[in-house]
């Protein structure tokens, strides 16, 4: 998840060093509409589908594997937060000897 939050943000600060290169080339109210248009069009959209596409790829991990129902993991950053690793549907980082119920 913190490749969506890092990607957000260079594309943010190229759209608002894009944005202050046109503020001495456009009307001011159009300058406004133009940014607010660009950073929802550049920044935010594909943020969101990023998120999506990260939602959908890690739903199977959260739904049938072993450290979904463990204390240690982090449902957020798909992590087992004990081993600072990341599980897949194939790949239990304790090997499920460090697995403790979450009640």
């Amino acid at each position: 998840m913190g490749h969506i939050v890092f990607w957000a943000l260079v594309r943010l600060a190229l759209t608002i060093t894009g944005l202050w290169i046109l503020f001495y080339y456009i009307d001011y109210g159009t300058w406004w509409v133009l940014g607010i248009v660009s950073i929802y069009v550049v920044v935010i959209h594909p943020a969101l589908i990023q998120y999506d596409i990260f939602k959908e790829k890690s739903s199977p991990i959260i739904n049938s594997t072993l450290c979904s129902s463990c204390f240690y993991f982090d449902e957020t950053a798909v992590l087992c937060t004990k081993l600072d690793e990341h599980p897949t549907e194939n790949y239990v980082p304790c090997g499920g000897l460090e697995w403790e119920p979450k009640n």
